[in-house]
């Protein structure tokens, strides 16, 4: 009888574990946050300089392309600099003392030869007059006079222009080149940079998507690298307790190989199913969705592996 007795009180025991309530428990796996580092340029692979699973500091040289074309640029763009400050330089100093005595020569040539074709022009009028010469040689002079009229006009202005020196418009229209070709060569070292991928922030280095030689597409991804610190256990809650599970909520983390659980904290939990079925949802069938939720780890311990599997017990029970 006795032994009768305990053999039902060891099934009642199985039977009451089997039935244990676990839905508040989700299941999973470890994962780390991923950072997709991107091809900016459509140029080869000339460099790898770090190898998947190596450890990565933030700004660490992770990849170079070949730069050939970007570095012939930037020297254009400063080529541009240096002519427009130049220019702009030329227009504050003001006309050189050389080009004003030249316009002062010019304008004592002009002066001379207005004075010759005044001398020229009477004499034939009075040859004209006398009839002792055509119409047409009349008309010449005239002619050569208005032009040295007009040439000394032209000197005179010249000189004026030099003296009066460099206008506030001028200024303006070469300090506004000056700034487009600053720009113009700030984006050209951009360029440039953005031939040097490096790492974002602290991390380890998942995967490298390409190899030297190989020319990735513009904004292709070619390295990925896991975030620093411990991964997260990513769950999936189910629909019966996805209500009584926020931001901040406690959880046991289970990760297999380990003894004991690992004390953990809601970080988030998605808003929309992970699995929407395409039928109504009767109450049958939302007992078949579940929200995707990341668990952080509490402790300070050695990083864990991503890919690990994990159970995560909720504390409903306990204030967050």
């Amino acid at each position: 009888m006795k032994k009768t007795l305990f053999i039902l009180a060891t099934i009642l025991l199985v039977a009451g574990c089997e039935t244990e309530d676990k839905s508040n428990r989700a299941v999973g796996e470890l994962a780390s946050d991923r950072i997709e580092m991107t091809a900016d340029v459509n140029e080869p692979i000339i460099e790898i300089a770090v190898a998947e699973g190596e450890a990565v500091t933030k700004g660490q040289v992770l990849l170079r392309q070949d730069d050939a074309r970007a570095v012939a640029r930037l020297a254009a763009a400063d080529a541009a600099l240096a002519q427009t400050q130049a220019r702009l330089d030329e227009l504050v100093r003001g006309p050189r003392s050389e080009q004003i005595a030249v316009a002062r020569a010019d304008v004592e040539g002009a002066t001379q030869e207005l004075g010759y074709r005044d001398s020229d022009l009477e004499r034939a009028r009075e040859v004209f007059d006398r009839g002792l010469s055509s119409a047409d040689v009349l008309d010449r002079a005239e002619v050569a006079h208005d032009t040295a009229q007009a040439q000394l006009k032209s000197q005179l202005a010249r000189l004026e222009e030099l003296l009066t020196g460099t206008t506030v418009e001028e200024l303006a229209q070469a300090e506004q080149a000056v700034k487009q070709a600053a720009a113009l060569r700030s984006s050209a070292q951009i360029d440039v940079e953005r031939h040097v991928l490096r790492a974002p922030g602290n991390g380890i280095v998942d995967s490298r998507l390409f190899e030297l030689g190989e020319r990735p597409v513009q904004g292709q991804p070619i390295i990925i690298v896991l975030a620093a610190g411990q991964p997260h256990a990513r769950v999936y809650v189910p629909e019966s307790v996805r209500v009584k599970i926020h931001a901040g909520t406690k959880a046991l983390i289970y990760v297999d190989g380990l003894d004991a659980p690992i004390d953990g904290r809601v970080r988030w939990v998605a808003s929309e199913a992970a699995f929407t079925p395409y039928y109504a949802l009767t109450e049958r069938d939302r007992g078949r969705l579940s929200y995707i939720a990341k668990i952080d780890i509490s402790e300070e311990r050695a990083r864990l592996p991503d890919g690990v599997p994990v159970e995560v017990e909720f504390l409903l029970d306990q204030a967050k």
